[in-house]
């Protein structure tokens, strides 16, 4: 081992980079201890090969104690101040929001689907995805317009390991920049975590500055871009990750509280403080595109 040592290390101008990778492990790793298979010294050589093989073995993850996978979603709607969400219907949403959507076109640019051509077309789509389980969609009902105006859905729905998503983020114009919007993406969080989900992802395309922004609007920190993750429209798309996990719950939850709160709007409905500066602190990692 050490004449392979000597051998890449004179060879490192010309290494391969993959390789370099191989010759730092590899000098992080202890040669072992000679190891005689008689005599008295037996035992104490077996202690120390033992021991060497623990320091050369990566360190496991924290113990879950009681872990109990958490239910699916389900939920027929969830209530909040400003918004609803509600199991999405094509009978009872499809009008109200082909009729919001049809405000501008660009809310369509970074979804797999859309543009829909016509109230029926969209009826369509909506029959068809409002019967499945993963993804889960729901209509977001703005309370102070009591129009249903967007669209979200949990996805890739992973009790065993307590992993949720959000996704299928379709805000309208109307319901875009509303405290309703906010509502919503928080009555998500607090439905999967209070559940007993472990993990909140929110993926977007990675060009997809706006989403980027509200990700970590939301207090959901960055974890890096999937390249080359899929094609969508024939286009690529690399995929930016971001996730919030329980026990940044508890002050993710405070600070939406606080941004919710009446009393931090003036009289003609404007921000007194900002959501971002309240998340901030609870996150693991910033996005260095914003």
């Amino acid at each position: 081992m050490r004449d392979f040592d000597a051998h890449l290390s004179e060879s490192w101008p010309r290494c391969p980079a993959p390789l370099l990778g191989l010759v730092e492990l590899r000098r992080r790793i202890p040669d072992p201890e000679p190891s005689e298979t008689t005599g008295v010294d037996s035992e104490v050589n077996e202690t120390r090969i033992k021991t060497w093989r623990n320091n050369a073995m990566p360190e496991l993850g924290s113990p879950v104690p009681d872990w109990t996978p958490p239910p699916p979603p389900g939920p027929e709607t969830m209530n909040g101040r400003y918004a609803r969400m509600e199991r999405l219907s094509a009978d009872r949403h499809a009008t109200e929001l082909h009729k919001a959507n049809s405000d501008d076109d660009a809310i369509w640019d970074y979804l797999p689907y859309g543009p829909f051509g016509s109230g029926a077309a969209y009826h369509a789509w909506v029959a068809e995805v409002a019967t499945g389980g993963d993804p889960m969609f729901y209509a977001i009902r703005n309370l102070e317009t009591g129009e249903a105006e967007g669209v979200a859905s949990y996805l890739r729905i992973a009790p065993e390991a307590g992993s949720i998503e959000v996704g299928h983020i379709n805000l309208s114009r109307r319901l875009q920049r509303t405290r309703a919007a906010t509502e919503a993406i928080l009555l998500m969080m607090d439905w999967a975590f209070e559940a007993g989900y472990r993990r909140f992802e929110w993926k977007c395309d990675a060009l997809n500055i706006g989403s980027r922004r509200a990700a970590r609007r939301f207090g959901l920190s960055y974890e890096g871009v999937f390249r080359q993750a899929t094609v969508v429209k024939g286009r690529n798309r690399d995929t930016a990750w971001f996730a919030a996990i329980d026990v940044e719950w508890p002050a993710l939850k405070e600070a939406f509280g606080a941004w919710l709160s009446p009393g931090n709007f003036d009289e003609a409905g404007r921000q007194i403080g900002r959501l971002s500066d309240l998340t901030r602190p609870v996150l693991a990692a910033d996005d260095p595109s914003l």
